[in-house]
């Protein structure tokens, strides 16, 4: 066991480190300068997604909206309360700017990756389609590389659909026995059960599941923020004044001052909004639209919603409260942002802030499932295989929850999606001709006055697309 906690810890400090987030950021700026800050130009459309135009033409497809709110619902999970408030702590205001930027240039490599995703997806029949890195490796690289998919799948099985799982379960039993008493066997059980009842519908049943949890999650966490500004609304161009200045080096408050403003942002950043690391490409390869490059920005637009205003919300509740202490040291990050809620609203609040982890978790366990399961597609398609996931993974959740110190035997999770982040990122480096090739596509489409581009793979006849997949039939 020590030898593999050490392996593990080689390769995370390989991946994590020092390695991948250099790599996360530059690769960011690279695809936002190429594109011609394609992230921006395409922002106002970004919205066009919530609205009723983009439905499928089958009532059982995914769509746009759902794959969208699938995406946020992993992506907003207990980081955006504990980790946020843990990087402000460590380095200081400055990391909420330099969270913000890595936000900015990650949407731009979220809108290539997905869009790689909805190019090369397979229909897995009835509607549904499959996809992410996996297959954009096998069928964008060639057969040659099959095994760098299978490494990609084993790293987003074990990573995501096993050890984020618990990890998930142990902080709502946490944050639940915590503010309310509930025993963590009660909180087990009823979050095992219920996840039970939504994984087994497979991924149209989490696709309507997280329409309604993830805006309820979302509208609810951001009227708590919007209020405590309300409340200080005179403070809040001091709190932004901090922000800025303590960026870059300003305000010497933070033992590292500059440097650890940014490690910690680019970090909260990267781990929040997983622009990058593979993960969201599984689901924007769900969704039925009518040209790739609209999941894409669709899927940009999630990353903007992960960091810009939810992560936003927490640092705006911890910097305009009382509770703020800079350089704490051993900060419990749930518990620095429920008491910066008790300053704003008083103690009930610390039930809200309960509430608002168990949706952020519950979202983020069915969405690693759905990773998990489209990770088993790529070793095996065994509908048994399945079931047997399903099941593990249930046990994992409760177990996560009953025993408080059961998730410290998942050590392998974060480096193995360090791992998983290198291949996925080595992947869209080699593609990045090929999905430029289809941006130019959909914005030629757009000069010539359509509206609403349609993908038609004749005019890729050299990749290796799924015609089903693409046929008109699947949309309106």
């Amino acid at each position: 066991m020590e030898f593999l906690k050490s392996f593990f810890g080689y390769i995370d400090s390989l991946t994590w480190g020092w390695a991948l987030i250099p790599i996360l950021v530059v690769f960011g700026v690279f695809i936002t300068i190429m594109s011609g800050l394609v992230q921006f130009r395409y922002f106002i459309r970004m919205f066009s997604v919530l609205s009723g135009k983009n439905q499928t033409a089958d009532p059982n497809a995914i769509s746009a909206r759902e794959a969208l709110l699938v995406s946020v619902g992993g992506r907003v999970g207990g980081g955006n309360i504990a980790g946020v408030a843990v990087a402000i702590s460590v380095g200081g205001p400055g990391a909420v700017f330099w969270m913000w930027c890595i936000a900015l240039v990650g949407m731009a490599t979220s809108l290539v990756e997905c869009t790689l995703a909805q190019v090369f997806k397979r229909s897995a029949g009835e509607s549904i389609f499959r996809g992410g890195p996996a297959d954009y490796i096998r069928h964008g690289l060639g057969k040659e590389y099959n095994w760098l998919a299978v490494v990609y799948a084993i790293c987003l099985l074990a990573a995501f659909g096993l050890g984020f799982n618990a990890f998930q379960g142990n902080t709502v039993a946490g944050a639940v026995e915590g503010s309310l008493g509930v025993s963590r066997y009660v909180t087990g059980t009823i979050l095992t059960i219920v996840t039970a009842l939504v994984i087994f519908g497979g991924i149209r049943r989490i696709a309507k599941a997280a329409d309604v949890i993830v805006p309820v999650m979302a509208l609810g966490y951001l009227a708590l923020a919007i209020g405590a500004i309300l409340i200080n609304i005179t403070e809040v161009p001091g709190v932004i004044s901090r922000i800025v200045s303590a960026a870059f080096g300003y305000e010497p408050a933070i033992a590292g001052g500059m440097g650890a403003a940014i490690a910690q942002g680019l970090r909260r950043g990267l781990f929040s909004n997983e622009a990058g690391l593979g993960s969201a490409p599984n689901v924007a390869a769900t969704a039925t639209v009518r040209h790739p490059m609209s999941q894409g920005i669709t899927q940009s637009f999630s990353v903007f919603i992960d960091t810009i205003v939810i992560c936003s919300c927490t640092a705006f509740i911890i910097l305009l409260s009382d509770s703020y202490v800079a350089g704490a040291e051993g900060i419990d990050g749930v518990v620095l942002t429920q008491h910066a809620l008790a300053d704003h609203y008083g103690e009930w609040s610390r039930y809200g802030l309960t509430a608002a982890i168990l949706l952020f978790a519950f979202s983020s366990i069915i969405y690693n499932v759905y990773l998990g399961e489209n990770a088993l597609a790529v070793v095996t398609r065994s509908k048994e295989a399945v079931l047997v996931l399903r099941a593990v993974i249930l046990g994992l959740v409760f177990l996560g929850a009953v025993a408080p110190n059961a998730t410290s035997v998942f050590f392998f999770s974060d480096p193995l999606m360090g791992v998983l982040a290198l291949v996925n990122l080595v992947a869209i480096l080699m593609l990045f001709p090929t999905a430029m090739r289809v941006v130019r596509d959909y914005e030629r489409q757009l000069r010539s006055g359509v509206d609403r581009p349609v993908f038609d793979p004749a005019t890729f006849p050299d990749l290796d697309i799924d015609r089903e997949a693409w046929d008109a039939r699947h949309w309106k």
